[in-house]
């Protein structure tokens, strides 16, 4: 209750009138006049009456304690039952909670971080957002369920931004033991071919039986080795890149019986592979107006070194020159073709005939180069249908199509085969959806015999125009036309000769965005796309493994000819599986070093420091095999000072919140009249005896 004053006049004046009405009290007293006591009285309420004092008494409700309960929902609870026992344990602590009603509880469900983030266990951030909104002096207390691995405890130095306790109550079992598995030190780029080091080490967490461990290793799905290691020892580890772009390296350890989870006996490491240049010999077999067209793209592209030799003198060409007159380069066969024939990555006839100047036995070796994972581009003129075709020779073993003799003279719009409308190195070419194409005509071709392998583009009549084959572990192409460099020279409008022959070059050096049969995978967040390649039909469904081994069928949907995908959406982390036909592929979706797949036995050691600077409890919610055990709630009012063993301590508030005001005006209206009028009739009825 307090006491308020509205003066009529203001306080200046109030106060002279004041000090005039003590001043004739204290003389009347002074003098002991008759009545100065009832004078006094009289003069005190008139002052009062101007002064106008008023009587204020606030109406206030008690404000309820918030107890904040974080309840831990990342993947690690989903390990030996913990999940189970953490919904027990919440809905027998709200319940208990219930019973107090001065009590509010506030329900904070954690799950993984976000997205973009290493998948991790963040409790106290979830805390901080929650209570955001509460003054600090409302705070009773937090209670954490969780196993114990939250990745965001703060110093216990720092400031929470309340004063109340905090408890821990632990899922999981005592005495718990885990095997994993993580990459030490591991290179982020490699060049393809070449060797590299990284270095792994088996862990062993908690009360585990120890001994050594055997580690599979894989690259890309395929095993590629097996490791013995000893738990906290560094092995080292080399391998070599096999292939531009992503390399997936999978260590996985041999699981212990009985240890808590075999999601993290797997690491991974993602490794881009980098090629060095590409190394093209391109041998023109005459000058001819589509040479410039193949030098100036190969010329064009960073990544390709480039050998060029136009053959300029054949063997029967004698017009009596000496050969020291000569300012010509003698054709170095042996030396590109049996010594480091190797060395290069892909090898183009153009418009090349066998003319004596490679010996017979060089296009057998050329054949094996082929056999044994090269590459060979046959663009072909109409030297290829004569009598010194190439096709007569030992490279025929790998060529994928024999020419008749005859050369097809007819203009023609060179068109995509349905096959070479799915096959990644002609489909969505520039032109091709319309028709006639939206490009320049050619006006020959090779005729050949029906091919082997695919036939991507057709010319007249349906012929074959561009055949791409496997053979052995390397690649053929025949481009049975030389009349690309019309398109290069903008003839009827052109055509898109620089993606056709970039990539019929990349797909006969292996690039595996080129592939006709694929199966990728990559995440965007926590959604997974898969996309399949293949020229065969509709490839089925594909078969998605999770970490936690649990399978699931996708179904994949055409977007292109020959490109089916799909997006799955997920939450769960860590190594993926692919699997479609024969195909199989692995993404990783999160960070590979997510801090949620390392440790993963439940503790009490990292919420004790703050337990026991806040005057909290940490325990376990049960036994091996026990029920649930909750502790009871001791209410405190005042600050917690005692830390007790067997019950979770809150700090009651003492906060309130200001419902209402009454007022009451001692000298207002009829009350305050009746009290002047009756000290003034007084002061007159003792004067008048």
């Amino acid at each position: 209750m307090t006491v308020d004053f509205a003066p009529f006049l203001p306080w200046p004046y109030l106060a002279a009138l004041i000090l005039a009405a003590v001043a004739l009290a204290a003389f009347g007293l002074w003098r002991r006049v008759r009545g100065a006591w009832l004078r006094t009285a009289a003069l005190a309420a008139f002052c009062l009456a101007i002064a106008n004092p008023s009587v204020f008494q606030e109406e206030r409700e008690p404000l309820s304690t918030i107890v904040a309960i974080v309840v831990d929902r990342s993947q690690s609870q989903e390990n030996d039952g913990r999940r189970e026992q953490a919904d027990r344990a919440l809905a027998d602590l709200k319940d208990r909670l219930s019973r107090f009603p001065q009590i509010e509880t506030r329900i904070v469900e954690a799950a993984d971080s976000a997205e973009t983030e290493a998948p991790s266990t963040k409790l106290f951030g979830a805390l901080a957002t929650a209570l955001a909104d509460v003054p600090p002096a409302r705070v009773g207390g937090a209670v954490f369920i969780t196993d114990g691995q939250i990745h965001d405890v703060p110093d216990v130095n720092q400031k929470l931004g309340f004063d109340a306790p905090i408890h821990g109550l632990i899922t999981g079992k005592p005495n718990e033991f885990d095997r994993r598995i993580e990459i030490v030190s591991a290179p982020r780029f490699g060049i393809v071919g070449e060797q590299q080091k990284m270095t792994f080490r088996v862990v062993d967490d908690g009360a585990a039986p120890g001994g050594g461990a055997e580690v599979t290793i894989r690259l890309n799905g395929n095993e590629i080795a097996t490791e013995h290691a000893e738990p906290g020892t560094d092995v080292p580890f080399s391998f070599t890149v096999p292939r531009g772009g992503n390399n997936i390296l999978e260590f996985a350890v041999n699981p212990l019986a009985g240890e808590v989870t075999e999601v993290n006996n797997r690491a991974v490491h993602v490794l881009d592979g980098i090629r060095e240049n590409l190394r093209v010999l391109l041998v023109s077999g005459e000058p001819h107006a589509g040479e410039r067209a193949w030098r100036n793209l190969l010329k064009s592209d960073a990544a390709v070194d480039l050998v060029h030799f136009t053959i300029l003198r054949p063997p029967e060409k004698q017009d009596g020159t000496p050969i020291n007159e000569l300012s010509l380069i003698a054709f170095p066969t042996r030396e590109l073709f049996v010594d480091k024939i190797s060395e290069f990555d892909l090898i183009i006839f153009d418009r090349y005939q066998h003319r004596g100047v490679l010996p017979i036995l060089y296009y057998d070796n050329i054949a094996q180069y082929v056999q044994n994972g090269g590459a060979l581009l046959i663009a072909a003129g109409p030297e290829h249908a004569g009598d010194d075709s190439i096709a007569a020779t030992p490279l025929s073993a790998v060529l994928p199509a024999t020419p008749t003799g005859v050369m097809n003279e007819k203009a023609y719009f060179p068109r995509l085969s349905d096959e070479g409308k799915k096959h990644p190195v002609t489909r969505g070419l520039e032109g091709a959806s319309s028709e006639p194409p939206g490009w320049g005509r050619w006006f020959r071709t090779v005729d050949v015999d029906r091919p082997l392998g695919q036939t991507v583009m057709e010319a007249a009549d349906g012929k074959p125009l561009l055949v791409l084959n496997r053979v052995g572990k390397g690649r053929v192409a025949m481009l049975l036309s030389d009349q690309g460099w019309l398109w290069a020279r903008g003839f009827e409008g052109g055509g898109p000769h620089v993606s056709l022959y970039r990539r019929t070059a990349h797909w006969l050096m292996q690039e595996p965005a080129l592939e006709e049969e694929a199966l990728t995978a990559r995440a965007s967040g926590r959604t997974l796309e898969i996309t399949r390649q293949t020229i065969e039909g509709d490839p089925g469904q594909a078969t998605l493994t999770y970490p936690s081994g649990k399978t699931d069928e996708i179904t994949l949907t055409e977007r292109e000819p020959g490109l089916y995908k799909a997006e799955v959406k997920t939450t769960e982390t860590g190594l993926f599986e692919v699997a479609n036909d024969e195909l199989t592929t692995l993404v990783h979706v999160g960070n590979v070093d997510a801090p949620e797949f390392k440790a993963a036995i439940s503790t009490e050691e990292k919420l004790r420091p703050w337990a026991e600077k806040t005057k909290g409890l940490v325990r376990r919610l049960a036994d091996a095999d026990g029920p649930v055990d909750l502790p009871s709630i001791l209410p405190v009012r005042g600050a917690v000072r005692v830390a007790d063993d067997e019950r979770l301590s809150l700090r009651m508030t003492d906060e309130t919140v200001l419902k209402g005001i009454n007022s009451l005006s001692l000298f207002g209206g009829l009350f305050g009249l009746a009290a002047l009028l009756f000290l003034i009739s007084s002061t007159w009825y003792r004067e008048g005896r």
